[in-house]
């Protein structure tokens, strides 16, 4: 089927008959139907309690039950999954939950029986004959609302709920209330829009002051607009998510957007103090006081654990832990991206040996691609992947060892809204390049002293073991000093690089795509790899075996040395498009690979996470249990956001239904809740 324009791919239909069947319950006139039960409680997941609210799971699944006859038929089923692949999914399943007869249209009483089911009418009742409702529906309460109309309606209505929560709070008409009320009406009718931090501050933020009206109406108006705000500071900082800026700035930059007011700025620099340290924010800090949208990447994770209840539980060995996860996904990692470009590998090192007067017997190469053609014609496709192996039992904890040392310097630097300074970053790229270099430059020179080996027609064949007993041990650190100062400028200049592309390359909510990754990582190793060419040619030589006729050089300043008095200074950039193409893709693919699977493996051991990656802790609205209702292997295509989406009824518009049944203890009341499977 054709591809929708939202992040979803809808279903083959064969797919989702096969989906159907295997939830419907009722057989009725030869045709298959779910009940209410079996598409809310079964298929979805939620509502899954023995005491749940029947009335709350018959409402959700009237959103799929466009005839309303208690029942969904597969043509139901299949036309609500192409409505979750709709960009406007998340108004069109707040405008079917409203459409009460299925006319594609909302009557006043659709409207009013919904919002009286709601808990939030139930705490602070609004005024369903009020001008508000007559504006929409007429005098006579006898308009119907269209879809159109219907989104603004949505829009409004909390808007006026609050408005009408004031009034109540302030019978006598001071315009002002206490800040006890505050924080009642906007926990009650707010609740959606509110983050833990946000709400323990509620009160703090008033310094035990009343509330004036214009004060609450510019408190409300920031939550709602907290995506704008977000915004507002991208575009006073250029783009940049790590700078601080003060209110001064902020209020320079909010002048261009005239929903904006300065008493907002005031409050939210209330808020952001009370929260953390007052006078500058950053990106972190509008995060923190800004629910998730419910539109966050959708991603499957094949293992989800959560180590610590909080960051202060981090003990030494959760830490531990932490580290040995990170070095087992670098490993395969590694592995994966060094198979990747293992060829041009070896084309960059055959090239880099070639010297200035070929001996007899000796191949000879004009370029790269001749290089390439050759070693196909004289050793086979095999002959690409000459000390593979080798490379493969290094390249796995060499990676390891430099994504998670790296990884473990970058936790020292960042400060605690996961910022960290350029040089930090600079030093915690060159630890993890230094400390690569113990292990594997032994590794390093048995893998060249392979490649080189099919360069004499004729030659005799050599193994990694041969090379081992003929160098020794103190052998293998042979161009050690060459390695070390090729390694840690490499990662000195990769991994900051690498961070600040992937940042460029982020959506406006932060959020990295695996196609971003992969580019990040390729690009950042370009200026890596060439900047720091003359080192690897100067490793290469120390490191090769020098045959009869050919200079022999004892350290890092003679074969500098050497090389320029021979050769030019051109020879040292010798096998720069090799190892550019080679490390490029290389590094692309490993680090996409290692971020990629740090998603897919989920631990919060209570430390930094990937920035950009979804599994990013970002705050949550109150109650909202999106994290915990996890869509189910039998969500296929526009299912995979029928969770969220309906999670999303509650996070952006309030409309919280009630979660038991009557009589039933009700505590942790939301739409999302319920175990996944």
């Amino acid at each position: 089927m054709e591809e929708t324009p939202s992040l979803l791919k809808r279903a083959s239909t064969d797919k989702l008959r096969e989906v159907f069947q295997k939830y419907a319950s009722i057989q009725k006139d030869g045709e298959q139907y779910m009940t209410s039960e079996d598409f809310v409680r079964k298929f979805l997941g939620l509502f899954t309690e023995a005491a749940f609210n029947d009335e709350s799971v018959r409402l959700l699944a009237g959103i799929a039950d466009t005839s309303k006859d208690g029942l969904i038929s597969f043509s139901e089923f299949q036309a609500f999954e192409g409505l979750l692949c709709a960009p406007d999914a998340l108004y069109r399943t707040a405008f079917q939950l409203f459409d009460r007869q299925g006319n594609g249209n909302v009557s006043y009483a659709d409207f009013a029986d919904v919002v009286q089911k709601t808990e939030l009418h139930s705490k602070i009742p609004f005024s369903l004959d009020g001008t508000f409702i007559k504006r929409y529906f007429g005098e006579k309460k006898q308009r119907l609302i269209n879809y159109a109309e219907f989104t603004q309606l949505l829009h409004d209505f909390h808007e006026e709920h609050a408005m009408e929560a004031f009034r109540s709070k302030d019978p006598a008409g001071t315009g002002f209330i206490s800040p006890l009320d505050f924080q009642d009406i906007i926990v009650k009718v707010k609740r959606h829009l509110l983050t833990a931090d946000v709400k323990d501050n509620l009160v703090a933020v008033t310094e035990g002051h009343r509330v004036s009206f214009p004060y609450f109406i510019a408190f409300t108006s920031l939550l709602n607009n907290m995506e704008l705000i977000k915004q507002i500071y991208l575009y006073a900082t250029k783009g940049s998510r790590t700078e601080t800026v003060t209110k001064n700035e902020l209020l320079y930059a909010a002048q261009t957007m005239s929903q904006i007011t300065p008493l907002e700025i005031d409050i939210l620099f209330q808020l952001t103090g009370a929260v953390n340290q007052p006078g500058r924010i950053d990106y972190s800090d509008l995060s923190n006081i800004a629910p998730e949208h419910y539109t966050k990447h959708i991603t499957h994770r094949l293992a989800e654990i959560k180590a610590v209840d909080s960051p202060s539980d981090r003990s030494a060995l959760i830490q531990v832990l932490e580290a040995t996860y990170r070095f087992t996904l670098a490993s395969f990692a590694g592995a994966t991206g060094a198979t990747v470009v293992y060829p041009i590998d070896l084309v960059k090192t055959r090239m880099q040996n070639q010297r200035t007067g070929s001996m007899i017997g000796e191949v000879a190469y004009r370029n790269s691609w001749d290089c390439f053609k050759k070693v196909i014609r004289h050793e086979g496709v095999l002959g690409l992947y000459r000390g593979l192996l080798p490379q493969l039992m290094g390249v796995a904890p060499e990676k390891a060892i430099k994504l998670t040392v790296n990884d473990f310097v970058r936790d020292k630097f960042t400060d605690k809204r996961s910022n960290i300074p350029v040089w930090g970053e600079v030093i915690a790229g060159g630890c993890g390049g230094a400390a690569q270099v113990i292990f594997t430059n032994p590794l390093e020179i048995v893998k060249i002293r392979l490649q080189v080996a099919g360069e004499i027609a004729g030659g005799s064949k050599i193994s990694a073991l041969s090379v081992v007993r003929e160098l020794g041990f103190f052998g293998l650190y042979k161009g050690a000093k060459a390695c070390l100062l090729r390694d840690v400028n490499f990662s000195a200049i990769y991994f900051p690089t690498y961070a600040h592309i992937k940042g460029a390359f982020a959506d406006k909510d932060g959020y990295n795509s695996p196609v971003s990754l992969l580019a990040a990582g390729a690009i950042a190793g370009i200026p890596a790899a060439a900047l720091v060419t003359p080192a690897d040619v100067i490793k290469t030589r120390l490191q090769v075996a020098a045959r009869q006729g050919q200079t022999t050089y004892t350290g890092l300043w003679d074969a500098t040395k050497k090389i320029m008095a021979e050769e030019g200074p051109r020879a040292f950039w010798k096998g720069t498009a090799a190892r550019v193409c080679r490390s490029s893709p290389q590094f692309g693919v490993t680090l996409f690979t290692y971020e990629l699977l740090q998603r897919l493996f989920y631990v919060d051991f209570g430390g930094n996470q990937p920035k950009g990656s979804q599994s990013a802790k970002l705050a949550v609205p109150l109650d909202n249990t999106l994290g915990t209702a996890q869509p189910r292997v039998d969500h296929i295509g526009g299912y995979n956001a029928a969770v969220p989406l309906l999670a999303g009824i509650e996070s952006k518009f309030g409309l919280y239904l009630p979660r038991f049944g009557r009589g039933a203890a009700a505590t942790g009341t939301t739409i999302g809740s319920g175990t996944s499977s």
